[in-house]
């Protein structure tokens, strides 16, 4: 009899087409699926493969080029940059719009309502509905309103949503990491500097009005620490730490059996243009987890 799994699908962008890779190669060694939770494009391809359409979709996902993806944004000016109703328009060719509780897997889209500042969970319903109120990154996105109710992407109170998948009573729970690193911080070396009694921009900004920063100024040199290329990195930079750091307090609440961890740096938030690549980078992280979990040399929840 085939080994039951309930899977967690969490947030990242563009990286989440490493779910896809992961559910293939989980079918192709004989995992059932039976349970699907995800926030943002977890819930979104885990909502695809729910309704049986995932080959569909990922054929047209490797086919997108750079100016592809451009032409699907729809760019508005209020809420949010982008309407999302052009790759939903794709999305229902390619599923239809079900309902949530037709589905031949059990499935929860998981939101959060920015006016009563909590998650909502899509598990009746229109699919299109809970994956469209599940990707809408503030900012963005704009967002699913309904009355009173503002709904945003479940990442921004729960990026891996393992609570909705344990009522499945599966064999396992496997939950499945976008914002992971294979190269975490070892250590915290404090700066040393003659700055750190004024303020400033930053500590190694000259003093103001001295011949250092004219010189900087005259040079066009931008100050060290200044990394990110303009308001976009930072808002992409900001999200990927708060998830981060969301995930390792739901993994500490309620450990699931396994981890497959994606590392973030496969691609950025925003390049759709690469589903290939990424689509195998999970099939990998998922090959390398599930042969450690099958040997028994991985504990639970090893990430």
């Amino acid at each position: 009899m085939a080994t039951t799994v309930s899977l967690v699908l969490g947030s990242g962008g563009a990286r989440g087409y490493a779910h896809i890779g992961v559910i293939e190669e989980l079918i192709r060694r004989g995992y059932q699926i039976i349970s699907v939770a995800g926030c943002s494009m977890g819930a979104l391809v885990g909502g695809i493969y729910a309704a049986g359409a995932l080959n569909d979709y990922r054929d047209w996902v490797c086919g997108l080029r750079w100016i592809d993806v451009v032409r699907l944004l729809d760019v508005t000016f209020s809420k949010g940059a982008i309407r999302g109703d052009k790759v939903f328009a794709k999305l229902e060719q390619l599923v239809g719009d079900p309902l949530i509780e037709s589905l031949p897997i059990k499935y929860t889209a998981v939101a959060t309502d920015i006016t009563y500042q909590k998650e909502v969970w899509f598990q009746h319903g229109s699919l299109l509905r809970a994956m469209r109120a599940s990707v809408a990154i503030p900012g963005f996105f704009t967002p699913v309103v309904h009355g009173e109710h503002v709904l945003v992407d479940g990442g921004v109170l729960n990026p891996l949503p393992i609570i909705p998948t344990v009522a499945a009573q599966a064999d396992l729970i496997i939950g499945v990491d976008l914002n992971a690193s294979q190269h975490p911080v070892t250590g915290t070396e404090l700066p040393s500097n003659i700055y750190l009694d004024r303020s400033g921009f930053t500590d190694d900004w000259p003093a103001p009005g001295s011949e250092a920063e004219k010189q900087m100024m005259g040079s066009g040199r931008r100050p060290m620490g200044s990394r990110l290329e303009g308001r976009l990195d930072i808002l992409l930079s900001s999200v990927e730490v708060m998830q981060s750091s969301l995930t390792q307090y739901k993994v500490a609440g309620y450990p699931p059996d396994l981890i497959i961890p994606v590392d973030k740096a496969i691609c950025s938030f925003f390049e759709f243009h690469r589903a290939v690549e990424v689509i195998e980078a999970g099939r990998l992280a998922a090959r390398v987890s599930l042969s450690r979990l099958e040997r028994g040399t991985m504990p639970r929840s090893v990430t």
